[in-house]
């Protein structure tokens, strides 16, 4: 990880790294990073307070979330936060309503082409929209500060921000002419890690980013800050794992289903429609292969990572032998907490 981030700080050297705490929030590694002089890009108050017990001060973090309470608002803005995402005139209401005079992005919509995981209309605002979101935070005495979009998850594309940037620009001017001053841009995450294919060195990501940021402003660069995640920490981690069973569906069939002791509900959830696929080892690796549905051990029927594509593995993997998940640093151990994100579990309620 710390040479993760040293590859992230020399590719863009005049923007801030604000590392997705969402993607691994282990103490360890909140704390070397703090150490390095990351910030941290955070979902909620509980990720805050992680940040903050790893050494990361307030000026260092974003609460980057557009969706939020506004009693967390405040409890952020108590404890020093300022700068805080929106995508609409109603969050900015209640930023302004207890956050007064913070500063704002808006997060506009992006297509996400070229992503392995594309990200959803969840987040985020049409592009001529953000222009009035931003002018009701300055009408209502925040600080309209800047335009943030994210290009998709393990985005392979180096080029994936241009077209984002271009809104950002038109963005930038529009305000202008109404008479405020935007200064950051925040170029989020998408930044690959390898898995089964290689991928663009984080270099050339920089070069892209800053082709298209001289391209659509101009010698008028503004601000920018990214959000790495995956690509910080993904190739960090290694899952073992153990076969517990090896079985097939029928006696002709060419196919067998293996089961591990992790799946679906373990903190492999990114093998949903079987965006992710990581790589997996064995100590049988370089014998002969079969086909293998790969499925995890509990009684729901969706906890089966890859069964549209199966995987190659070796003819003499049994039960109880250990298998190797690689490139599994990022968003397992929070998929598989109850507390993803730091939100608290679902209460249970027993009449």
């Amino acid at each position: 990880m710390r040479e993760n981030y040293f590859k992230f700080a020399r590719a863009l050297p005049d923007t801030r790294v604000f590392y997705a705490v969402k993607a691994n929030p282990g103490p360890e590694i909140l704390k070397l990073l703090a150490d390095l002089g990351s910030c941290f890009d955070c979902a909620s108050v509980a990720e805050i307070e992680m940040a903050f017990a790893a050494g990361a001060t307030a000026d260092r973090i974003s609460y980057g979330n557009t969706i939020k309470k506004e009693r967390d608002i405040a409890r952020a803005f108590a404890m020093g936060i300022r700068l805080f995402a929106v995508d609409c005139e109603a969050e900015v209401e209640k930023i302004a309503r207890v956050a007064g005079g913070s500063k704002v992005f808006c997060r506009i919509l992006c297509d996400g082409a070229g992503a392995d995981w594309p990200l959803s209309r969840k987040f985020g605002c049409e592009p001529q929209m953000a222009v009035g979101v931003l002018e009701h935070a300055h009408r209502n005495g925040l600080e309209a500060y800047g335009v943030s979009f994210h290009v998709g998850s393990q985005q392979s594309n180096t080029e994936a921000w241009d077209g984002a940037l271009a809104s950002a620009a038109a963005i930038f001017r529009e305000c202008a002419e109404r008479g405020i001053g935007l200064s950051m841009v925040n170029l989020g995450g998408g930044f690959p890690t390898r898995y089964l294919k290689d991928v663009p060195a984080v270099k050339a990501y920089g070069e892209g980013i800053f082709r298209a940021l001289s391209k659509h402003f101009g010698n008028r660069l503004p601000e920018t800050i990214i959000e790495p995640g995956r690509g910080m920490v993904g190739n960090a981690g290694v899952i073992e794992a153990e076969v517990v069973l090896v079985s097939k569906k029928s006696e002709t069939d060419e196919v067998r289903w293996v089961y591990l002791d992790i799946g679906k509900f373990g903190g492999l959830a990114e093998t949903m429609d079987e965006a992710i696929r990581y790589p997996i080892r064995t100590k049988h690796d370089g014998g002969k292969t079969v086909p293998c549905v790969l499925a995890g051990p509990t009684c729901d029927s969706v906890d089966v990572m890859y069964e549209k594509t199966p995987v190659m593995l070796p003819f003499s993997l049994a039960i109880g032998d250990k298998v190797l998940i690689e490139g599994t640093g990022a968003y397992t151990t929070t998929y598989s907490a109850v507390s993803f994100n730091g939100f608290p579990p679902l209460r249970q309620y027993v009449i």
